[in-house]
């Protein structure tokens, strides 16, 4: 089997559906885009592992553009006095023994801990570790960049002559690995408005991918578009109008932090703790997660929590983790065959909702906004907000 056709076969042909919660699952937290040293970030792995597993995080992937956090590298401390007190918390909390470096001409230089160094060190039954990559591509000037979850071995840019065929050779590059390994991993379509490069028609013909962005924290990937282009989230509504015109899987939707600043901290950084998926698995393992994840049993969120996410026969429900004094709205959101836009079919005022299909629906997500700020947001004035996965009665 091809290997774009393997993940179409794997989910099934049938639309994302989550599904009633079954006894022996349970709601895991995690990052799926996060940066260190090893690329373009600017903090020690271990430092950016200990930060989000004392936030509560079940998972993160580290995902350095085009490289694996394998063999040696050495980098230089920036100047300045944020990045060199930076480096000295990392030695203090880490250790002589642990930290690998030298002193010269004034300059601090680190040998960085590999992923198979570091790793042991902060996994256990209750975190995960997964080793991930930014395959970082381009075409006619327009970055092209696509992770690469719990892949095994390093992939590099695979190129192309245009926008999609850059995106296929890379999906199909991953599908290829995960064929050959027979290792659960899954390529996800990043940031498609940063600068722009990618658009809702780009995806049309890309083949075995079901994964994008639809929330991004870094403040240059424009999750809500301009005066002339559409944001994530009406362009994924677009996507999935042409899918379920071909009868397709659906896309999905993943939020994620992009982060790469550690120690400056804004609407002009990328930081930390921006957007996450809550995924419910049977464990806290690659497999079960990547498993869920193809499923359709997770949820996007930027801070919103919700206790329950089920489909029941034809009818979504939705029950919200309530905080108090924090106002929930839910909007279920679709189309119909005849439609060539989403629109909100339904607002409830609450934390519980719910929303029956029909045949004439070929999809119904639901975004549940609150009306407590973000802290350190994407864009000063953002409320927390989580979003489900498009869901279809369609067989």
């Amino acid at each position: 089997m091809k290997p774009t056709a393997m993940i179409i076969a794997a989910t099934l042909i049938v639309v994302a559906c989550t599904t009633e919660k079954k006894d022996n699952t349970k709601w895991y937290k995690g990052n799926l885009h996060t940066h260190s040293y090893w690329s373009d970030g600017d903090e020690f792995p271990e430092m950016i592992m200990d930060w989000y597993k004392t936030k509560g995080y079940d998972f993160v992937a580290l995902t350095d553009h085009n490289t694996l956090a394998e063999g040696e590298k050495w980098v230089v401390v920036k100047r300045g006095r944020i990045y060199e007190e930076a480096f000295e918390k990392y030695l203090q909390k880490f250790g002589e023994d642990w930290v690998t470096h030298k002193r010269d001409t004034g300059r601090i230089q680190v040998k960085l801990k590999t992923f198979e160094e570091y790793r042991p060190r902060f996994e256990d039954s209750n975190f995960l570790i997964i080793q991930s990559e930014e395959i970082t591509d381009k075409v006619d000037g327009k970055p092209i960049h696509i992770n690469a979850t719990n892949v095994r071995k390093h992939i590099p840019p695979q190129g192309g002559a245009t926008v999609t065929e850059v995106m296929q050779r890379n999906v199909d590059a991953v599908l290829k690995q995960r064929e050959e390994t027979g290792v659960p991993m899954f390529p996800h379509i990043n940031h498609p408005n940063f600068y722009f490069a990618i658009t809702a028609e780009d995806f049309y013909d890309l083949k075995g991918e079901r994964f994008f962005e639809v929330y991004n924290g870094h403040p240059m990937v424009y999750n809500y578009g301009d005066s002339t282009r559409p944001g994530t989230e009406p362009m994924w509504d677009q996507i999935n109008l042409e899918y379920a015109r071909r009868n397709q899987p659906l896309l999905l939707g993943l939020a994620t932090d992009d982060s790469h600043n550690y120690h400056l901290f804004g609407v002009k950084h990328s930081n930390a703790g921006r957007g996450w998926v809550m995924v419910r698995a049977e464990a806290l393992s690659p497999a079960a997660l990547i498993r869920a994840l193809e499923e359709g049993d997770f949820y996007a969120t930027t801070g919103v929590t919700l206790d329950d996410l089920k489909v029941t026969g034809r009818v979504i429900s939705i029950d919200v983790k309530e905080e108090p004094g924090v106002n929930y709205e839910i909007q279920f959101i679709g189309a119909t065959g005849r439609d060539t836009n989403t629109t909100i079919l339904r607002t409830v005022k609450g934390p519980e909702a719910s929303f029956e299909l029909n045949d004439s629906y070929v999809f119904v997500r639901a975004k549940i906004i609150s009306d407590k700020l973000k802290e350190n947001p994407f864009m000063e004035g953002d409320f927390e907000t989580a979003w489900t996965q498009p869901v279809s009665s369609r067989k």
